[in-house]
Order: structure tokens, then sequence, then C-alpha cells
């Protein structure tokens, strides 16, 4: 149970504003966001391909008629390519790491700064965030927006900030003790990281003050949440956001928890088949497209996340207005396309948060032996149910097993790992290794 009465509270007006106000104000912030990307190179080009001008967009529904922003259309014009103000205009640079070995950066004037710290302090507002609490961020700082994001959206609300940076668990744990810390925010894993560290050192997760934690960086599921939740005695929130966009801020939970509440005076979201690009219903999974159109120095346009989630519209009993999105599902270019079949890290995630004595550390490796793709996951086994009895681990193993195939229809190899014997991570997971040779020989 929650270590103090909630208090709902909102922020900003405009998360309850009527959706008839709200829509026009949209209609006025794109159409003012396109008139301002005519002036970038990039998007210039687009609107003079398409003959599109800004005059052209007459309703929020003509966002259709806009070019979509990939991430290597921001890799091709690294570093600055997408500035849509003058440069001594910029006060910060962040940047999200990239394949290519070069960050895909991202820039704010002061403007953006204090609208960055105002989305953040929405949704750690609707998490249960008050000034009198102090929060440890233990996610890195540096380029990633992560950071610094959730470090001024905390100080915006006037709560005070441990700024403890990710790693060192021991330390920590020290610092949630010493300093009487109401509030964590990190990823999802590292939290499991941390409360892993909570029952070595046999601490009494009542004995702290921790209430809620805040966390984001990577997709989890609910089974995850509930863990998280039950380890620390707490209430666990979600949040979503991405660098190309703003960093987080972009949406959260509320009390409710059914769904994360989008800031749609700020972004415009559509949820698209990834293939056809066409709109899906609300209530059906698609790639979520978003267009940040208050955005000064980098303003982006119907921006492909390949984030796969659900928008939700019916009215949520808290009282915001705004549309709401699901958890990440998983990735369109994170997909794992295993004999025909589609599947998501996350549903094996909650097949093993499901089966009683499966630790939620675990690792996919995929491999083709032959012509048929073959899947092994390693799984920690919690210490209570580590056993050297032969017939206890082949039942774990095969309930394991069980589970994964009635969830996905595959046939997966288990393997059963000694506690703490996979990696751990302090940034975002990862989860999956592909070693399938998949070049095609004619």
């Amino acid at each position: 149970m929650p270590k103090e009465p909630f208090q709902r509270r909102i922020w900003s007006p405009f998360e309850s504003m009527p959706r008839e106000e709200l829509r026009a104000l949209q209609f006025v912030r794109l159409r003012d966001c396109v008139r301002r990307l005519a002036g970038v190179p990039f998007y210039k080009k687009k609107f003079d391909a398409a003959g599109l001008r800004a005059e052209d967009i007459r309703s929020v529904d003509d966002i259709a008629k806009l070019p979509l922003t990939t991430k290597s259309d921001l890799r091709d014009q690294y570093p600055l390519g997408m500035l849509a103000v003058p440069r001594d205009r910029v006060v910060r640079f962040h940047g999200s790491s990239g394949t290519t070995g070069k960050p895909t950066m991202v820039a704010y004037t002061k403007n953006d700064l204090e609208l960055w710290s105002d989305l953040c302090a929405r949704f750690l507002t609707s998490g249960g965030l008050q000034p009198r609490h102090t929060v440890q961020i233990a996610f890195g700082y540096g380029l990633f927006t992560g950071g610094f994001g959730l470090h001024y959206g905390v100080e915006k609300v006037g709560a005070a900030v441990i700024p403890a940076a990710s790693g060192n668990t021991k330390r920590q744990l020290m610092l949630m003790q010493d300093m009487r810390t109401d509030a964590i925010v990190c990823t999802p894993s590292y939290a499991l990281t941390i409360a892993e560290m909570l029952r070595a050192e046999k601490i009494d997760p009542r004995s702290l003050t921790l209430k809620y934690a805040h966390l984001g960086g990577e997709p989890w599921t609910e089974q995850m949440r509930c863990a998280i939740e039950e380890a620390f005695d707490i209430q666990a929130f979600n949040n979503y956001g991405l660098s190309e966009v703003i960093g987080p801020g972009v949406s959260g939970d509320c009390i409710e928890r059914t769904g994360m509440h989008i800031q749609e005076d700020h972004f415009l979201f559509e949820c698209l088949d990834p293939e056809t690009h066409e709109p899906v219903p609300f209530g059906r999974p698609g790639e979520l497209v978003i267009t940040a159109m208050t955005k000064e120095a980098m303003p982006i346009l119907r921006y492909r996340t390949r984030d796969i989630a659900i928008l939700y519209d019916d009215p949520c009993p808290c009282g915001r207005t705004t549309l709401r999105m699901s958890r990440v599902i998983g990735r369109s270019d994170d997909m794992m396309i295993i004999r025909g079949v589609n599947v998501f890290p996350s549903q094996i995630e909650e097949v093993l948060l499901g089966v009683e004595g499966a630790a939620p550390h675990y690792q996919i490796e995929l491999t083709r032996p032959g012509t048929l793709d073959e899947v092994r996951v390693r799984v920690e086994v919690l210490p209570e149910h580590f056993s050297d009895k032969l017939a206890d681990m082949t039942q774990l193993k095969r309930r394991i097993e069980q589970s994964i195939r009635q969830t996905t229809g595959i046939l997966m190899q288990i393997d059963l790992m000694p506690p703490k014997s996979l990696d751990r991570f302090e940034g975002k997971a990862r989860r999956v290794v592909d070693n399938r040779d998949l070049k095609v020989e004619c």
C-alpha cells in the first residue's frame, strides 16, 4: 500500500481543456508550425515537391497531407540541418545515439527549456509528486535527455533533486536511506536491479521513505510494474518521450493508470499502420507518429517514432480530457519475425513475470542454423526457487516453455540460469541478440 495518501492534482489547465477548444488550439499551432518549417531547407524542399503551403492546412485533419519525417532524415541533416532558428538563439544541445556512431542532435531555445520543464512537471504531478518531496534521479546525465528533462521538471514542481545519475547501486540505496528519498527516477530494468540489491542487503522496503517511481526510457510491461511496486512497496508511474520530439514529458500516467495522457496542446499524435501509413482506429495498435508543434529550435513534422502503441479516446476519471496512449508494446524495427510470426520482447517478458520462480532478467538469442529460425531464451531463476534438484528445474523449464508457446505459438529453447548470472543494465536494457544470417543467396 502507498505510504501516504495520493494527492490528485492537475498541473496545467491545458490538461483539462474542452475537446473543442483543444482542437481549435491544435489547428492554430499546426498551421504556425508549418509556416515556420517552410523556412527550414529540408521541409521547404518537401513542401515545394508536394505543392503545399501553410494556407492549405484548413483543419487538424489536413495533417495527412504533410510529409513524414524519419530517423534517417535526421541523420542525413546531421548535425543541425533541421534548425529552425538562428544558432545564437540556441541555449542547449542534446542528442540520441544511433547505429551510425554519430548522435542525432537536437536543439533548445530558452523557451523550449521552459516548455520542457513544464511538460515534465505535468506528468510528475499527475504521478503524485509534491513540492515537499525529494526525488533521486538515477538516469544518466549528458547528451541523453532523460536526466536533465526530469531534473528541471522536478525543480519546476518545487521538489528537491538528488542528481545521483546512473550506476553504483549500493550508493543509490545509501542515498535513499540517508536522504529519505520520496521518489526514484530511472529505467524499469534498473529499478529491478536496485530491488535486487535491496534484497541482497536484507533491507526492509518498508523502512525506506520511498513512495513513487517515475520510470521510462524503455518498454516495460504491467507485470514488471507490479513486480517493482511489490519490491519497494510503492506506486510506479510510466512516462513517454523521445529526444527527437523534445525528450521526456510527451505523455505520462495519472493515478488511474489506464494509459498515459498525451500533452495534446503541444503534440499532435497519429497512430498509423507502419506499412500503409493509414490511420488505425482507437483501441488498435499502430505506429506512433508525432508532430511537435510548439518547439522553437527544432519543431518536427509527423515524426515516425517506430514505437508500436494504442491510442484511447474514452474519458478518464482523473478529469484530464486528453487522448491517452498505452505503454509501448514494441518497436516496428525491434519486432522479431520468427517463422513468419511477429513477436515482441515485451511478450516474452510478460510471460516470464507470470511464471512463479522466473526472474525478470532474460536474454533472447535468435539463430538460423538451417532454413528455420531457432529461439533460445536464457532466464534467471529467482534465488529462492533455484535448486540442484533436476526434477524441480525441469518442471520450471516446462512451465516457461509452455507459457511462451501459448502466447506466441512458437516453441522456444529455455535455458535456466543461476541468479545474477545475466547482465544488468543501468540504462536501456538490451534483451535481444540476433545471430541469424539473413543474407539471401541466389
